[in-house]
């Protein structure tokens, strides 16, 4: 008969996967000391992405035996970051533990390997060793500690993937002297080149406010699309009138038969998901030199939180839901979005993003692409004006419920072609929408 006795265990704490595109995450807090015991489910730390903030709880009861990484440390999906004594029901449990061994070092963070102290030539000039410049939020903390500006950062080498700076290149530059602090740029030599014009603006005077961590990741998010992808916009104009006049005649019967508001949005998604069906090339991202057209279609939709930042949470596989189940996503999904209740789950895999701008008033926007895909749709304010229609009996005057859409795509993957027929098909879809539809 064997011993079901209950033993210490070692457990690896590893940094969770939240979202298809998140390849790192910045520890926020520990919420408790290395030393320190807790229950199964207890949270242990705190973690945020460019997306949210998660807290990452206990996989059982134990002990945290050691903290690899220290609060606002970003640290890689999958990567280590404590290790727990865990008591685990061998016989029942189904996990593989790592038996913890002091004199083991496999579970401590390797050490940075010392680079050869970088001394700038005696023209004091430079060319830039950091072509990346994406700096992770501990990057600029670091920096702003040490009054390293972005153009001194784009000088370090860097040794990350993706010639990200890393953490221990900082430090090691820092240690180095700061050997490019005074460094001046390279003139070019080529006289077509263009140039960054080095210009001084008065900001003015008034109250400062610091952004918050989701306002900066917002900003750098959309500074590295801007970079990214050549932004193209083409618009087109689509006569609502039978959509309004349905869901204005349904919307009170809808609700009462299956518990669910019917606003436009549900409306919307439905006719984006099968116009993105019809091309299926917007519905992708690039890799290099590979275009991935991907096989779900997941329709994010740009949310205003209470804080006035935006979010994305994703209508999953929208192409297969009838009407009820897209309105009753949509519905809880902006219900999760007021109250700060949304999960990771609720924001990560979204292959094409619409953003509703009528919602504020604005006849029409400009959107910039929500990375890695490759367009964005606006939707502007839908407003009742005189238009010129054709009937039976010819062209007559009649009041409509018109909207502009546009769409900005990637240029790089994007044709105008491309571009101008997808979001006339949507239009398309909009206009054609038929008034006797049952619910």
């Amino acid at each position: 008969m064997k011993d079901n006795k209950r033993f210490p265990l070692s457990w690896e704490l590893k940094m969770p996967k939240m979202g298809e595109s998140i390849t790192e995450g910045t520890i926020i807090n520990w919420l408790i000391s290395e030393g320190d015991t807790f229950e199964e489910g207890d949270i242990i730390l705190e973690v945020a992405t460019d997306k949210v903030d998660n807290e990452v709880p206990a996989p059982a009861s134990g002990t945290l035996k050691e903290i690899l990484f220290q609060a606002k440390a970003v640290v890689p999906v999958g990567e280590v970051m404590a290790i727990l004594e865990v008591s685990e029901d061998i016989k029942s449990s189904n996990k593989k533990p790592v038996v913890w061994n002091e004199s083991e070092k496999s579970h401590k963070p390797k050490k940075e390997v010392k680079r050869p102290k970088q001394v700038p030539q005696a023209s004091n000039s430079f060319s830039t060793s950091n072509s990346n410049t994406f700096f992770s939020p501990l990057i600029i903390s670091i920096a702003k500690e040490h009054h390293i500006s972005f153009e001194e950062l784009a000088r370090i080498p860097a040794t990350g993937h993706d010639h990200r700076l890393r953490k221990s290149d900082l430090f090691q530059y820092i240690e180095d002297g700061r050997p490019y602090k005074f460094a001046q740029p390279i003139a070019e030599k080529d006289p077509t080149a263009y140039r960054i014009p080095q210009l001084q603006f008065d900001k003015g005077k008034g109250k400062v406010i610091e952004m918050d961590r989701m306002r900066q990741m917002i900003a750098d998010h959309m500074v590295y699309s801007k970079h990214t992808s050549p932004h193209v916009t083409a618009y087109v104009e689509a006569d609502l009138t039978n959509m309004v006049n349905w869901r204005n005649a349904n919307k009170v019967a809808f609700q009462e038969k299956y518990g669910e508001r019917l606003t436009f949005t549900p409306l919307f998604v439905e006719a984006v998901a099968k116009a993105v069906k019809d091309f299926p090339n917007i519905n992708a991202s690039v890799d290099g030199n590979n275009i991935i057209v991907k096989e779900d279609i997941n329709i994010g939709m740009a949310t205003a939180l209470p804080s006035g930042n935006l979010i994305v949470p994703v209508v999953k596989n929208a192409d297969t839901k009838d009407l009820k189940q897209i309105a009753a996503n949509v519905n809880e999904l902006a219900g999760k979005a007021r109250e700060n209740k949304l999960a990771a789950d609720d924001i990560k895999g979204s292959t094409f993003t619409i953003s509703n701008v009528g919602t504020f008033g604005s006849v029409m926007g400009t959107p910039i692409i929500n990375q890695p895909e490759v367009a964005i749709l606006a939707l502007g304010i839908i407003k009742k004006r005189p238009e010129v229609i054709t009937t039976e009996k010819g062209d007559e005057i009649a009041i409509r419920s018109m909207m502009y859409l546009s769409l900005s795509f990637d240029h790089r993957v994007v044709d105008g072609f491309l571009g101008g027929s997808f979001v006339r098909r949507v239009a398309d879809y909009f206009e054609q929408f038929d008034i006797n539809r049952k619910i």
